[in-house]
Order: C-alpha cells, then sequence, then structure tokens
C-alpha cells in the first residue's frame, strides 16, 4: 500500500478533529498549539478518547474536547520535567558513591584497572567512552588536570565520573567484578547490587524517553527493572503486574530520594500534580487501587 496522504495545514487539521467528533470551542486557541505542537505529538493523547466506527474509521467519544487532549498532555510534561529531577538526584549520587568507593579501595586511578572488571572488552569499550568523554570536555577541572599533570594521561577517578554520561556509569557499575564493591556502593541505599543496577539501566531509559519529550503516561516501557526483595518493608509498595508501566519506576525513585533527598518535597508535588489532573488516570500508569492507601505515599 503506497502512503497517499497530503500534508495539512494547520486550519485543515482543526476542520479534521471537528469531523471526527471532537469539540473545539475555540478554535483560534487549537490551531495556537497545532502551531507548535505536532498533531502527531498531541495525537498520542487523544487516543484514549477514540472509539472506532461502523465503517472502520476513528471517532472520538461523544464529549471529547481538544482541552482533552491538552490537559493530558500538560500533565505528562510536567511528569517529565519532574522525574528529569529525581533521576538528576539518584544519578549524582551514585556516581559519587561509585568514584569514592573504588578510589578508597584500588586508588585514585581504580577506573585505568582492568582487572577489577569482569568483561575485557566491556571495560575497553566503557573506557573508550570516557576516554572521549574526557577528551571533549571544558571543564575547568579537567582543564586543570591537562595543564598541571603529565601522568596519567586521564584524570582521577573523583573527577572522570563528573563527564561520565549516565548510560557510561551504569556500564561501569555493572562490569565491576567484585561482589563486594558491588555491595559496598549499594549499601547506603539498603538495595541488593543486582537491584539496584537493574533499576539504574532502567533509568537510563527513563532518562532518554525524558530527554526526547517522548511521551510516559499510559506508556509500555521497553526495558523493566527488577524488583527488590530487600528491605522487606518496601516489597509491598510495587506493582508486579504493571511491571511496563511507569509506577514502579516513581515508586524506587520516591525510596531513593527518601534516602538520598530525605527533606525532599519531591513526592508531595507528584501527588499534587496527580490529583490536579484527574483525566490522568493513575492505572494508565500501572498504580494499583487504593494506590494512596500505601506506606510509601503516605
Amino acid at each position: 500500500m503506497r502512503f497517499a496522504k497530503p500534508a495539512l495545514t494547520v486550519e485543515q487539521q482543526v476542520e479534521l478533529l471537528e469531523k471526527r467528533g471532537m469539540a473545539i470551542p475555540d478554535r483560534t486557541r487549537a490551531a495556537h498549539y497545532l502551531t507548535h505542537i505536532n498533531y502527531y505529538r498531541l495525537r498520542a493523547y487523544w487516543l484514549p478518547f477514540e472509539e472506532q466506527a461502523g465503517d472502520g474509521s476513528h471517532r472520538f467519544r461523544a464529549g471529547t474536547s481538544f482541552e482533552d487532549a491538552l490537559t493530558l498532555y500538560l500533565f505528562d510534561r510536567k511528569l517529565r520535567l519532574m522525574l528529569m529531577d529525581a533521576i538528576e538526584r539518584v544519578e549524582v549520587a551514585v556516581r559519587t558513591r561509585w568514584a569514592h568507593v573504588l578510589a578508597l579501595r584500588y586508588g585514585p586511578h581504580a577506573y585505568l584497572r582492568g582487572e577489577i572488571f569482569q568483561e575485557a572488552w566491556k571495560y575497553r569499550r566503557c573506557l573508550e567512552g570516557l576516554t572521549e568523554e574526557i577528551a571533549r570536555s571544558h571543564e575547568t577541572f579537567i582543564d586543570h588536570y591537562r595543564t598541571t599533570y603529565s601522568e596519567p594521561e586521564l584524570p582521577p577517578l573523583w573527577a572522570a565520573c563528573e563527564v561520565m554520561s549516565f548510560g557510561q556509569l551504569s556500564k561501569w557499575l555493572e562490569n565491576l567484578k567484585y561482589r563486594a564493591d558491588q555491595k559496598e556502593i549499594a549499601a547506603p541505599y539498603g538495595l541488593d547490587p543486582m537491584v539496584l543496577g537493574s533499576f539504574l539501566h532502567h533509568l537510563t531509559h527513563i532518562r532518554n524517553l525524558c530527554a526526547h519529550h517522548s511521551r510516559l503516561w499510559n506508556r509500555r516501557l521497553t526495558f523493566t527493572m527488577r524488583l527488590p526483595r530487600n528491605p522487606r518493608h518496601i516489597v509491598g509498595w510495587f506493582n508486579p503486574a504493571a511491571e511496563r508501566n511507569l509506577y514502579n519506576t516513581l515508586v524506587m525513585l520516591t525510596y531513593l530520594l527518601g534516602v538520598i533527598a530525605p527533606h525532599s518535597s519531591w513526592k508531595g508535588r507528584l501527588k499534587t500534580l496527580m490529583a490536579e489532573c484527574p483525566k490522568a488516570h493513575p492505572s494508565a500508569m500501572g498504580f494499583p487501587t487504593e494506590w494512596e492507601k500505601l506506606q510509601v505515599w503516605k
């Protein structure tokens, strides 16, 4: 089948939505948003309001308005910004812990010691990636090292880790050889190293979705996370039946922020956001029924 749909003007897009049954009382307002937000980006937020007609076409359920889709879009945007805030705190904390533990155990340039990592080819790839990041960096502390020291060529771990991407950090952690090192890094968070590593890998996927402004609400996630068995008191907070939804991610972030930033208002702001947008039904993100009663949200 050859694609033959023509491009539509913004005005034609508005007309098409109205023809399919969407209420648009303020056509100028709708045209403004469609001018600045791609039709297909917004389409993901009005899909839940569509139903299939008898002739096979898709129409909107009675009572659907343009504001319904726009409200979900704005909710999702705020949710992404909140997640970026939380992910930043987790990334900085784990990166700091990784550098601190390895530097104390193996010296300032611990990451140059290939023998403390499992897979040689993974180690080479990680080191190549980090070396490239350092070469591109013009951070003051990197420039200072270059102009002050000639050997080793690369800076100490506590400086190198600061130009490391989140994805790189996840791979360096995953490839550590010794269980004792893994456990020491994960110790402040009370998590099994395998659970922490799985979550960090999962978070790189979430972070990429946020960075590319992709939809999170009602999304089926590609990379899942391993649910913890310890600490015992948090096990019941998760929803194993919703492993490909966002809920478990939010629970783990809430738990980790409680350790990293115990006075953070992040959880309260998330609950406020949920309350302000009832159209963004929690079940679409994997929230269980009566989720507000769980201790994690109190």
